[in-house]
């Protein structure tokens, strides 16, 4: 039987041995830097409500709410927050998902990084040019790439033409 001052002993031990040693991991990772950047009340007033929580504050729009999912005209889909080209209607597909969905990006269009929101592991997909939140990749996509970019279409504006 283990009295108290052996208890409080091991607890602290414990307690120290986590802050020591167990809470290391790689060096923090300076702020990515991007290339459009405004003040919180200028994106606001740019972006209206819903794509402002969607582009900075990483929301997500309720599935199957957005135009773009059902949108299937030769085009370019850009980003909402800073025009930037993200993807060619080319790679678009029905995933069933209720967001617009691509199979890979334009060439230098969004970044990746790691989300572990929700209790999840996801990557997480956000426009190179402004880093404003676009959705998550996943490994279920059709070929070539077998990616599915699931993006949130309030992230994007649609411009009908050339893919």
């Amino acid at each position: 039987m283990t009295n108290r001052r052996e208890f409080l002993t091991l607890a602290g031990a414990g307690a120290a041995s986590v802050v020591l040693f167990g809470c290391s991991s790689a060096p923090a990772q300076p702020p990515e830097k991007f290339q459009v950047t405004m003040s919180d009340a200028a994106w606001r007033k740019k972006l209206g409500p819903a794509s402002y929580e969607v582009l900075r504050h990483a929301d997500t729009e309720r599935p199957y709410s957005s135009p773009l999912n059902d949108e299937h005209r030769t085009g370019i889909f850009s980003c909402k927050g800073c025009a930037l080209p993200l993807y060619s209607s080319k790679t678009k597909f029905d995933s069933g998902t209720g967001w617009p969905s691509f199979w890979a990006p334009l060439p230098n269009a969004v970044r990746t990084g790691s989300d572990g929101s929700f209790g999840m592991s996801r990557t997480e997909v956000h426009c190179r040019r402004c880093g404003g939140h676009l959705g998550h990749v996943f490994d279920d996509g059709p070929k070539p790439t077998g990616k599915r970019y699931c993006m949130n279409g309030l992230a994007m504006n649609f411009t009908p033409g050339r893919a």
